[in-house]
């Protein structure tokens, strides 16, 4: 029961009318609590790598490793001015050694169609690939859910657990082309249908929803699909994923004003940050078809609308995207350690101020301070920085005290 206001107060409301809005304000927390779980403390990959599966092999990592290398040590110089020093280093460091956070292999778009026995054939091996390469976060994207390739899409995703010899670690697949929440509630009974048929533990399949369609943004009613979709994805989407080309044409942008900064891809991405707050599902940008390859110029142009474009994404809470080129993890890693150290530098002496109880310029609320936590946790994850230079810059700031902050009620 609720603490009455004062001792001798008395309301002028009659008790039975106050145990039905208790009654009602209760089932709305419980819905409420239900439906919007928090983030959650999971690490979130700062990319996606998506190759073709007919290419993909144990050898991808290593190949996109020198290649990233390579490109990097060419044009030092300008990735110098982009990033700071010690990004730099951080970057080419962790290009040698761990340089894709997450990989898709690729049956859709990227695979196109190549007939059922080479992608059976395809399937099987790019689970025993998968598997071998022990990622961190991995997985495959099949054909659409439609009337007329869901059957592929099944079949392709049951080749690749059976290559694999079950779920590898991580693994996720995802959805393309989402244009109706239904299409959602027909993934659910996939996945359930598959842990059933093969042995696998309930909820072990889990998928993400690739937003390509402006139906899926708005639906007939003037609905969010989207957000009607996660809510009946029973926990098991893990992620949004905005298809930059198929939707920017599907909305008549012409091509070469298409675009992951076009006004039309800034709308689609906020209502997709909007729909997924505190879900637990993720919200993730899309790609660019500009790669650093060409002319010298053509390849410093590459690469400053990358840095650019990942940057740009930061800034505005889209804390992973899509790379399709080893080039891209050059500027991927060095735009993304430059922004969370930069963001430590902002955030520390805040989070000190507010954990010490002091006064100061800028008196930080509770769910502000939730955020500073969460941007520095970010930080750590990705390996911007350590967690001794964090309390280095405050000392108050331990790993135990932001994972406290992280884990704030929602309001």
């Amino acid at each position: 029961m609720p603490a009455p206001i004062c001792d001798d107060y008395r309301m002028a409301i009659p008790s039975g009318v106050l145990a039905d809005i208790d009654a009602v304000l209760d089932r709305v927390e419980q819905d409420l609590t239900a439906a919007y779980p928090g983030d959650g403390a999971e690490t979130q990959p700062v990319h996606t790598v998506y190759i073709s599966a007919a290419d993909a092999t144990t050898e991808t990592p290593a190949r996109w490793s020198a290649a990233a290398v390579a490109l990097l040590d060419q044009h030092a110089e300008l990735l110098a001015e982009l990033g700071d020093g010690d990004a730099l280093r951080l970057a080419r460091q962790r290009l040698v050694t761990d340089p894709i956070a997450d990989l898709r292999l690729d049956f859709e778009d990227g695979y196109g169609q190549r007939g059922d026995d080479a992608e059976d054939t395809d399937a099987a091996r790019a689970g025993r690939t998968l598997n071998a390469l022990g990622l961190g976060a991995c997985g495959v994207r099949v054909k659409s859910l439609t009337t007329a390739q869901w059957r592929r899409a099944m079949r392709t995703l049951e080749l690749v657990l059976d290559g694999a010899g079950g779920v590898p670690h991580g693994f996720v697949f995802t959805v393309p082309k989402l244009r109706a929440a239904g299409q959602v509630s027909a993934a659910v009974r996939l996945c359930e249908a598959l842990e059933a048929a093969h042995g696998l533990a309930a909820g072990s399949l889990r998928f993400e929803l690739q937003i390509e369609s402006p139906q899926a943004v708005i639906g007939p009613d003037g609905a969010a699909t989207l957000a009607r979709a996660i809510h009946l994805s029973d926990r098991r989407c893990t992620g949004l994923h905005y298809g930059t080309y198929d939707y920017s044409a599907a909305c008549g942008i012409a091509p070469q004003h298409q675009a992951l900064d076009h006004p039309v891809a800034d709308h689609a991405k906020a209502v997709m940050l909007a729909a997924a707050a505190q879900t637990g599902v993720r919200v993730v940008d899309g790609s660019t078809h500009v790669v650093p390859e060409g002319t010298e110029s053509q390849v410093a142009q590459a690469i400053q609308r990358h840095y650019r474009l990942v940057t740009r994404s930061l800034q505005r809470g889209y804390y992973q995207g899509w790379d399709m080129h080893p080039g891209h993890l050059v500027t991927r890693w060095l735009a993304t350690f430059t922004f969370f150290r930069a963001a430590l530098v902002v955030a520390a002496p805040r989070l000190q101020a507010y954990l010490a109880r002091r006064g100061g310029r800028i008196v930080d609320e509770p769910a502000t301070a939730e955020a500073l936590a969460v941007v520095v946790l970010r930080g750590l994850d990705c390996g911007a920085f350590t967690a001794d230079e964090v309390v280095d810059a405050a000392p108050d700031a331990t790993l135990s005290v932001l994972r406290a902050l992280q884990r704030r009620e929602p309001s």
